[in-house]
């Protein structure tokens, strides 16, 4: 079984000159079974995955029994017409429907939080957009890993101070890269990548026991 990722660049694979930042995908083959195809790009929207020709790209080499794994909304949030109800929930039951024809298991994700403290409490930066994809997996009956929850508690539980480490927060002269220093709380250092990979990987181990040996429609697994 393959696992194919569509997503933004809190999925992607970063460039080499912006090491050692990255998204969680290049990090999910440490712990999953099988191989991994990852289309996710920066700045990727439902719309602009389509667009750009990365979604028919991403069915192309879909096998039944193969994964899809979705997980949009950075970006979508950022487009009116894109709102949480009306065309990004439009396109993900699409693509729901495309990869499901081609026999996939698809599993769709809430976007991992941005690490954004008021004291210490995580503000949650989404809106409805977490909402909309946690009442699409029920109402589609497909595999759903709540990446907000997740992060949410992760960087609460951690602190404002240590969660810091799993993003990537440099100061001047720190890194060779990032000359200038860097303090962003959207993207994840590798060693924060590795830890929502981490959990990914758990989540779809819960998702495929309950879906059993074939493409299930999904069971929905929630943090």
């Amino acid at each position: 079984m393959t696992y194919h990722l569509a997503g933004d660049s809190t999925v992607a694979a970063c460039a080499p000159e912006e090491s050692p930042m990255s998204g969680w995908g290049p990090f999910l083959v440490d712990s999953v079974a099988g191989p991994v195809r990852n289309l996710a790009f920066g700045g990727a929207t439902t719309e602009t995955f389509i667009e750009s020709g990365s979604w028919v790209t991403l069915l192309s080499e879909v096998e039944p029994g193969d994964t899809v794994i979705i997980q949009f909304g950075h970006n979508d949030q950022k487009q009116p017409h894109l709102d949480s109800r009306g065309g990004y929930a439009d396109r993900l039951r699409g693509m729901v429907a495309e990869a499901r024809d081609r026999g996939a298991r698809v599993v769709l994700c809430t976007s991992v939080e941005r690490r954004w403290f008021d004291g210490d409490q995580i503000i949650p930066t989404h809106g409805d957009y977490p909402n909309a994809v946690r009442d699409l997996a029920h109402e589609l009956d497909t595999g759903f890993v709540d990446l907000t929850a997740f992060t949410t508690w992760l960087y609460e539980d951690m602190g404002p101070e240590a969660s810091r480490d799993l993003l990537c927060h440099f100061a001047p002269s720190e890194h060779p890269l990032w000359p200038e220093g860097l303090a962003d709380d959207t993207h994840f250092h590798e060693r924060g990548a590795r830890r929502i990979a981490a959990y990914v990987s758990k989540a779809l181990r819960g998702i495929e026991r309950r879906d059993g040996d074939g493409p299930a429609k999904g069971s929905v697994f929630v943090h």
